[in-house]
């Protein structure tokens, strides 16, 4: 089995890239326009999922924080989702007999469980499969069904949301430029509640867009190496005038062919980091995310 991640994230990130794949970061500076106010209501406890676009420095034009499947894709099945009233206590409350089961061109049955700060999109031997359902807050939980045929080949994009169109920031801790966090959690059984697949550093993974950066001097990007651990996540008063960095995303990335092998692995996060022990789309299903045999990692 193949495990390809794709993250897309506003801070820090760590999810190949074919020969004819150009590597070279480009920036840009400032806010972006805002095309999209927002993909989804939910009400006032929710942050606004809206889409910008942004011109970097080489001339393209760039969707923040991702050009997504979000209004096309078939949305994944919820778990957990305080914004449709879904709010189950925990997994037995749930009838899977009755979710929607996907095809993704075989017959064996399997089921994955994600919970995902913010947004996740999942393919299977190269087919996209299911889109998260709230690309931003409230946070949720999903299940996807699907019947495949083995080998699998996972592919997953990952985006972290930010409120702050290309400037990769949020309100959080008294600021309006908090960099935020991010995570995504998966586990795959098969029909007989195997476990099969959980996400841990075994994934490859490689960043498309890292944001927001004070200094673009803080940023390694040399090769597969897009190494923005030195630069600052303190927040800012006033963030209008800090960077993005992009790299464009190879057409191919989630099939089975594609050669992630320069890709680094990934890198995995406690829970304590990622920050979900208030958050029921989490806590209500630590058996699934937390079990003992097989802990996935964020």
């Amino acid at each position: 089995m193949k495990f390809t991640g794709y993250i897309l994230a506003a801070a820090t990130t760590t999810l190949s890239a074919a020969p004819t794949f150009a590597q070279e970061v480009s920036f840009s500076t400032g806010p972006a326009k805002t095309i999209i106010e927002g993909l989804i209501d939910c009400g006032p406890r929710s942050r606004p999922s809206a889409v910008g676009e942004i011109t970097s420095e080489d001339g393209a034009v760039r969707t923040v924080p991702a050009a997504t499947h979000y209004q096309t894709g078939p949305h994944a099945p919820d778990l957990y989702n305080a914004c449709a009233g879904i709010k189950p206590d925990a997994l037995s409350d749930i009838d899977l007999d009755a979710i929607q089961t996907f095809d993704a061109g075989g017959t064996e049955a399997f089921t994955a469980y994600f919970f995902g700060d913010n947004y996740f999109e999942l393919y299977v031997n190269g087919q996209l499969i299911a889109v998260d359902s709230v690309p931003f807050t409230p946070f949720n939980a999903s299940v996807v069904k699907f019947t495949a045929e083995r080998p699998l080949n996972l592919a997953i994009m990952g985006v972290d949301w930010e409120e702050n169109l290309g400037l990769g920031s949020e309100a959080g801790r008294g600021s309006s430029y908090y960099p935020g966090d991010a995570g995504l959690v998966m586990q795959l059984q098969d029909a007989s509640g195997e476990i099969i697949a959980i996400t841990d550093t075994d994934w490859r993974a490689q960043t498309f867009y890292v944001s927001p950066l004070k200094d673009r001097d803080c940023l390694v990007a040399e090769g597969q190496i897009r190494d923005s651990s030195s630069c600052s996540t303190a927040a800012a008063s006033d963030g209008r005038a800090f960077s993005a960095a992009y790299w464009d995303l190879p057409v191919d990335w989630m099939t089975a062919d594609f050669d992630d092998s320069s890709w680094p692995n990934a890198v995995a996060y406690t829970n304590e980091t990622v920050g979900v022990n208030n958050k029921p789309g989490y806590t209500n299903f630590t058996e699934l995310f937390d079990a003992a045999d097989a802990d996935a990692s964020f």
